[in-house]
């Protein structure tokens, strides 16, 4: 196993300070290794998430090698030659797991941001008091951007969310955390040959969640609440100023209708399958609220924001691979895990196999299909 830094890098070194996972503590399970501590229904913080990754480490005893930075992977016969900074290696057989997060996605847009406005990824960002004075747009809306918009206003800044399509869920509905409901009804058991449009289910954004030991929600309601002001979409930087399309109420109704949709999805399985003793009743949430008319233009050079921060996404860091397998996105091919070159897998990515192989808790089994896959291959080159 190469690791290009310490064993959980990015956990240490690409998380701002106060971030938690959004997966309940009983939910995070690697093989033979699961939360052992006396909070089951809390988040772990992201020391706890550093400890419990290097704890499995350790019980499985892992051959990990440190400060081994990955510079080439490419063909070698009828293998691979991995080329590193301590130097090459020969296999007949590759897994990725590098994940899907290694860079931020950053808008060309972003390129007509004035001097005068510092510009941020969720990997700079460590807290408010590292960030410039005066006003904050956070441009996204999904977990990162709820979080850090609701963090920065808390500490007195007037932050401005440009909200695109995202996915509102409640952190608690019926007395369950929502992804006991997910993780029980089956929701996360759906294999990726059985979603109907699988390439864009793999780029949805991630839910409007946060890992508080309160069990808050934080959706748009919430940080209207805070004092948060919604706008639409970012679409435009020109002449100094942002644009923001007027179309927030729709993005926002239909991200109401899809959580609705969910949520009776959930009442319908407890109903059927007796479960509806064991939660609360069934819950209303209001819609999001949006005012009558929101700012489309927003002059950067005012002084009213000193910083924008672009919580728009991640994507995968290729440019290492020299073995044609990465699409015109920068993604890899892949069918489950399998990629179009003899003897190379991939781990760590969303809906890889499952809804689940996005979270901590969906490792195993897409380790244990990648695996089957990868032994029979083996003696098979070797032959």
């Amino acid at each position: 196993m190469l690791e290009r830094g310490e064993i959980a890098n990015s956990w240490r070194h690409e998380r701002w300070d106060s971030l938690r996972l959004l997966t309940p503590n009983w939910l995070n399970r690697l093989p033979g290794h699961s939360y052992q501590g006396p909070d089951p229904d809390g988040y772990l913080t992201m020391g706890e998430v550093v400890e419990f990754i290097e704890h499995f480490a350790v019980a499985s005893a892992a051959p990990v090698r440190t400060g081994t930075n990955v510079e080439s992977l490419r063909r070698d016969g009828d293998g691979y030659l991995v080329s590193t900074s301590r130097g090459d290696l020969r296999c007949r057989a590759v897994v990725l797991a590098s994940g899907a997060c290694n860079v931020p996605t950053v808008p060309a847009i972003s390129a007509g941001v004035p001097t005068s406005v510092a510009q941020l990824t969720p990997f700079d960002y460590r807290g408010p008091d590292h960030v410039a004075e005066g006003g904050v747009l956070v441009v996204g809306a999904s977990a990162t951007g709820v979080q850090l918009a609701a963090e920065l206003q808390r500490a007195g800044r007037q932050v401005i969310l440009a909200a695109g399509e995202h996915v509102r869920m409640p952190r608690v509905y019926r007395g369950r955390d929502v992804l006991w409901w997910m993780d029980a009804s089956g929701v996360w058991d759906q294999r990726y040959d059985e979603v109907d449009d699988l390439t864009r289910a793999r780029r949805l954004p991630s839910p409007q969640l946060v890992g508080t030991p309160e069990r808050s929600t934080l959706d748009l309601n919430a940080l209207t609440g805070l004092g948060v002001e919604l706008v639409g979409r970012l679409a435009a930087v020109r002449d100094g100023s942002a644009l923001f399309s007027g179309g927030l109420r729709n993005v926002c109704s239909l991200a109401d209708l899809k959580m609705r949709r969910l949520l009776a999805g959930f009442d319908e399985w407890a109903r059927t399958t007796g479960r509806d003793a064991e939660v609360g009743p069934p819950e209303e949430f209001a819609p999001t609220t949006v005012a009558a008319s929101t700012r489309l233009r927003l002059d950067l050079r005012g002084g009213d924001v000193g910083t924008i921060v672009w919580a728009t996404g991640f994507r995968p860091d290729y440019r290492w691979l020299d073995v044609p397998v990465v699409d015109e996105k920068g993604r890899l091919r892949h069918e489950g895990g399998v990629l179009d070159s003899p003897g190379l897998y991939a781990l760590g990515l969303p809906l890889l196999r499952r809804r689940r192989s996005t979270f901590i808790s969906g490792v195993e089994d897409d380790a244990r299909a990648v695996v089957d896959h990868l032994a029979k291959h083996l003696p098979a080159s070797a032959g």
